[in-house]
């Protein structure tokens, strides 16, 4: 019907300007990569493997670790990849969720004809928001090559083949954020833990974990909008849950995810060490590596 939220209309509105939804210009995109090898399309013209970043991880200031960290595995591990840089667009997913389908399906097919002049074998990210929509939606509005995985499933198949040895195995406890996206809409609970059990964490589950855990409260294109009114904001809830297992150290696997929980943090004023499992596994690789 084309109804959607009042306060998402600005958020829309970036969208069609620059085609992400803080209104930020295209160049922001590869302002992440500063100090990294990070090679574009242009000068990979046919990956193997194509790194979708996201709008959070590229353009985020909290969120830029997780395309860091995962730059750094895939020079680590010896992979032909590359980024599309200025090029990639919003998947539209937050469109779609707040109900413009018009601009969704706009977005989609400008991302699809993108893909297509790329041809990658596996489209990796690490944004279940854009693997789910990547993979369970864009099909409807076109084809495009390539495998659609996200990170947590690419990263333990990374360390299964041995291109990826972790070498500090750490005796500290974590307990794990299942995202929405990844977890309940596309059943993957395992890659994630199989990531963190490599390198020697302890993990400990919440009571409400995998098909029954909490969402953080930023999908369905709340990220974007003020809460409704309530007793207690959902992030805050689910944060104090995972605090409440008393593991050292808060993992993700989602930008949203790790925004909201560390926004949570930041006014309860927990010391939590908070991080994504990619930053993780990074931390766990020999120092004698050079990404």
């Amino acid at each position: 019907k084309g109804e959607f939220p009042e306060p998402l209309m600005a958020t829309f509105q970036n969208l069609e300007m620059t085609g992400n939804p803080w209104g930020l210009p295209p160049e922001e995109r590869l302002s992440w990569i500063d100090g990294l090898n990070v090679p574009t399309v242009n000068e990979v013209p046919d990956p193997d493997v194509l790194m979708w970043v996201g709008c959070a991880p590229a353009m985020d200031a909290k969120s830029k670790v997780i395309a860091r960290s995962m730059a750094q595995l895939l020079n680590l591990s010896g992979v032909k990849w590359a980024i599309l840089g200025e090029l990639e667009s919003c998947t539209g997913d937050v469109a779609r969720r707040g109900g413009n389908e018009y601009l969704f399906e706009i977005m989609a097919k400008g991302n699809i004809e993108t893909l297509n002049g790329v041809g990658a074998k596996t489209i990796v990210t690490a944004c279940p928001h854009c693997f789910n929509t990547l993979k369970n939606e864009y099909p409807d509005f076109g084809n495009f090559g390539g495998d659609v995985v996200h990170h947590s499933v690419f990263l333990e198949q990374l360390i299964a083949e041995g291109k990826l040895k972790p070498t500090q195995q750490s005796n500290k406890s974590v307990t794990f954020q299942d995202p929405c996206y990844l977890g309940r809409h596309n059943g993957e609970y395992d890659a994630p833990r199989k990531v963190m059990s490599s390198i020697g964490l302890d993990i400990i589950e919440a009571p409400e974990c995998k098909d029954r855990g909490v969402c953080c409260g930023a999908g369905g294109a709340q990220f974007f909008k003020e809460p409704e009114e309530g007793d207690e904001q959902i992030n805050n809830k689910r944060t104090k849950q995972l605090i409440d297992t008393g593991a050292d150290t808060l993992a993700t696997a989602c930008p949203f995810c790790l925004r909201m929980m560390n926004d949570s943090l930041a006014t309860s004023g927990n010391d939590i060490a908070q991080q994504d499992i990619a930053e993780l596994l990074l931390g766990a690789l020999s120092d004698s590596h050079t990404p």
